[in-house]
């Protein structure tokens, strides 16, 4: 274990060997500080206090004292990272990856690989790790024709389309074709709208069931798609352009515009048990697919 020589330490604190406590930082018991967590300096650890393994506080982080006898009940998940001066109230927990910017106030849950900033925090944006994303202009198709229509996103199964757009002076059209273009199906259709720019919708996995998502109006919609080990963020801005999501991948949809209506297309019926909405378990659940595999 590595600290400075004015952090302090309570019995009944639980520190890891690999974690490092900068200058005043007091670790109080019912604390536990995870392998190779970072805490910079100038932060108090409560009791119900947990940090995970990789998690890091920059210096002068906030982490609000629980009532008397209380625990703070705050988690900050594997590798997520606090900027300096912010403030994480008690009861609030960090997935794993998350990022909050300096002189943030977090009051709520914060999903793996989000960025939040801002009093109070608000997401605005996700962690990606695929570089060069495939960036198409949807809209020039007569002047780029040798264009693919399904562009791979390096996540997984996941993939870009585009479809026919048709302009005309009586209207435009756009079309797709199931199991032709889209490769499946549907079963079910369902449309989400008046979504506030500020909140999140998605946030889970399927098991067994895919999905195909087209902004069918408004101004923007994204989509995080996250497979373990690549993430990206793909813009959905047009009705001929939609994402194909595989079973086992976990999807976000955020930054709506006030007037976005997404259609999402669903390969089975509506079942409760086929919903993954702990992002813990399905990292559990992909991990232990992987291992049968191997």
């Amino acid at each position: 274990m590595a600290h400075a020589q004015t952090a302090q330490l309570h019995a009944g604190a639980v520190v890891a060997h690999s974690a490092v406590l900068g200058d005043f930082v007091v670790a109080y018991a019912g604390a536990e500080v995870g392998e190779h967590c970072r805490v910079r300096g100038y932060t108090q650890l409560w009791p119900g206090v947990k940090l995970e393994a990789g998690a890091e506080l920059g210096p002068n982080v906030t982490l609000e004292a629980p009532d008397d006898g209380a625990a703070a009940g705050i988690v900050i998940g594997p590798d997520a990272r606090v900027g300096a001066g912010a403030l994480i109230c008690c009861g609030v927990r960090l997935g794993q990856g998350a990022v909050v910017a300096a002189g943030a106030v977090v009051a709520q849950n914060v999903p793996p690989y989000a960025i939040v900033s801002g009093s109070p925090a608000r997401i605005t944006d996700y962690v990606q790790n695929v570089s060069g994303a495939p960036v198409l202009d949807w809209h020039q198709r007569a002047t780029f024709p040798d264009q693919p229509s399904v562009v791979p996103l390096g996540v997984g199964g996941v993939t870009l389309h585009r479809f026919k757009f048709l302009q005309d002076p009586r209207g435009d059209l756009s079309v797709g074709e199931f199991e032709k273009e889209i490769p499946f199906l549907p079963k079910r259709y369902f449309l989400v709208m008046n979504v506030p720019s500020d909140k999140t919708r998605g946030e889970h996995a399927h098991r067994e069931c895919h999905q195909f998502l087209i902004c069918v109006k408004g101004s923007c919609a994204v989509v995080v798609v996250d497979d373990l080990e690549q993430r990206c963020e793909v813009q959905l801005d047009s009705p001929d352009v939609g994402v194909y999501l595989p079973p086992m991948t976990w999807g976000i949809q955020y930054k709506y515009s006030s007037d976005a209506v997404l259609m999402v297309f669903a390969s089975h019926y509506y079942a409760a048990d086929d919903y993954i909405r702990d992002y813990d378990e399905f990292v559990a659940e992909k991990r232990g697919a992987s291992q049968e595999q191997a």
